[in-house]
């Protein structure tokens, strides 16, 4: 039982100027502060400081806009790590891993990773007169970069020392790279040989490509996982076409793997395959262990298969804070904080809890899969059964009076982040929705995601053509609002492939 209370009348009689009597701020408390009544600095620092706590939760306050992590289907960035990972990667934020000398451990835990992932893609280490390199990376942008200017310098050195000119180098590769091949190819001025996908061949025909070479190619690429259907590429079959055409030629092309995605995956699904150093015509790789290496964003690798294909002219040897290192990178400072979590992720999971994670989001993406298929509406665009990254890649069968574009942006809706593309150059009237697998994408969670999709499907059934315009316009309106910010004076390329076809760059 509750006792009712009585409330006192107060005959204490307010002025007005009292009752209007200016706020008293309570900066003690987060939100009674001055700072929670103003808006938050866009453009310039403000002059005097506010508390920790507030500027933390006012912060925090902030980011809840942004969408959750463990429903973006969307990116291949690893978004769960167990805590002690978490705990051991806070311990050592603060470390700058280039300083080798104050701190020794951390240099030779990144060394330790270089050598498991060289061993992973069968590097050769019988002959220590012709050892494998590797480097970290902040991710496989970076490690690319490094690649690409590491094969053009072997080129330009080898024309130099024929007496041949050495001012045109050309790189041949798929046109549905990721951006970033884009960006090293036209930061170190390197002409973009493109194979072109077809609206039934996603990944690169390795006899276009290898008709493609010339004497100025200073390499091919292969994809280990392309960035839209997940498919890898026969670079097998790219090896013995560029060995027979040294064979009938003299042009000694080499291939770099791009297997960003793939590196951390095909070995223990498919170790079969055949796409790494085994490969004589393999001299480089890299890979991002916050794909599927499952370290969180900001760490990559680069491999070599040795010193051969890495110009000592690339290489700084520094004497840094005491310590005698030789240096490849784009940048000099980073914390160690990635390639702590990368080393504990190595050996916490070995080599079977790789298999066993990779294998299980694998039979997952195969029953997504095949319970989108089973409801009559999508397609599949990717193989599955471990012949492609764990993923589904897939789109309408049928023309109807709404596309992908319009499914994506309803279960946006829903909280689920899932891309819709245009798919690349001379394939792009193909249109695909991307559900990325990864480790925290559990079954439940993919009968989830089936169950809102057929919802939305049905509920985009019963709308008018232009309901659904307008609706989708209101959508891409309120993204170009939060982009606004963003938008600067170079929007509108020309030169990418998405400004000459319309491409959408995968989300990595």
């Amino acid at each position: 039982m509750v006792l009712l209370g009585t409330v006192s009348a107060d005959n204490i009689k307010k002025t007005d100027a009292e009752a209007k009597k200016a706020i008293h701020f309570e900066n003690s408390l987060v939100y009674g502060s001055q700072f929670a009544a103003e808006d938050l600095p866009h453009f310039e620092m403000k002059e005097e400081p506010m508390p920790a706590e507030t500027a933390y939760q006012l912060v925090h306050d902030e980011l809840q806009g942004d969408g959750s992590t463990s429903l973006n289907l969307a990116t291949f960035v690893t978004t769960y790590m167990e805590p002690q990972a978490e705990k051991l990667m806070m311990e050592t934020l603060a470390k700058n891993i280039i300083d080798a000398e104050e701190y020794p451990a951390s240099q030779d835990l990144s060394n330790r990773c270089v050598n498991m992932i060289a061993r992973l893609f069968n590097a050769p280490v019988n002959n220590p007169d012709d050892e494998s390199l590797g480097v970290s990376t902040i991710g496989s942008s970076e490690a690319i970069i490094l690649a690409t200017l590491a094969m053009k310098r072997k080129w330009q050195a080898a024309r130099k020392a024929a007496g041949k000119p050495h001012y045109n180098p050309n790189i041949v590769m798929n046109s549905a790279v990721q951006v970033c091949w884009e960006k090293a190819a036209r930061y170190l001025d390197i002409e973009e040989k493109y194979v072109y996908c077809t609206k039934d061949r996603y990944v690169i025909d390795p006899k276009q490509a290898i008709e493609l070479c010339d004497e100025n190619t200073i390499g091919v690429v292969g994809i280990l996982g392309t960035t839209y259907t997940g498919e890898y590429e026969d670079i097998k079959a790219l090896n013995d076409g560029l060995e027979k055409l040294q064979a009938e030629k003299g042009l000694d092309i080499k291939i770099h793997v791009d297997a960003a995605s793939g590196g951390f995956v095909a070995p223990f699904v498919k170790p079969e395959l055949e796409w790494d150093f085994r490969l004589p015509r393999v001299v480089s790789i890299n890979a991002s262990g916050h794909k599927y290496g499952m370290t969180y964003a900001g760490v990559g690798w680069a491999i070599w298969r040795s010193k051969e294909y890495l110009p000592e002219e690339l290489v700084f040897h520094v004497n840094y804070l005491g310590a005698e290192q030789a240096s490849f990178t784009l940048n000099f400072s980073k914390s160690a904080t990635q390639v702590i979590g990368q080393y504990y992720v190595l050996i916490r999971n070995g080599k079977s809890g790789f298999r066993a994670i990779m294998q299980s989001i694998t039979e997952t993406s195969d029953w997504l899969a095949a319970q989108l298929e089973s409801t009559g509406r999508f397609v599949r665009m990717n193989q599955g059964g471990g012949e492609s990254l764990p993923l589904v890649a897939f789109r309408l069968k049928e023309k109807h009076h709404y596309d992908e574009f319009a499914i994506a942006a309803r279960l946006r809706s829903r909280n689920w982040i899932i891309p819709a593309y245009t798919m690349a150059p001379h394939a792009e009237d193909l249109k695909l929705l991307r559900v990325v697998c990864r480790m925290d994408f559990s079954r439940s969670k993919a009968a989830a995601l089936v169950r809102d999709i057929v919802q939305v499907c049905d509920f985009l059934d019963t709308q008018d053509q232009d309901t659904i315009s307008a609706w989708f316009k209101d959508h891409q309106n309120a993204k170009k609002t939060n982009a606004k910010a963003r938008k600067g004076t170079h929007m509108n390329d020309k030169h990418s492939l998405q400004g000459k076809h319309g491409k959408t760059h995968g989300i990595c």
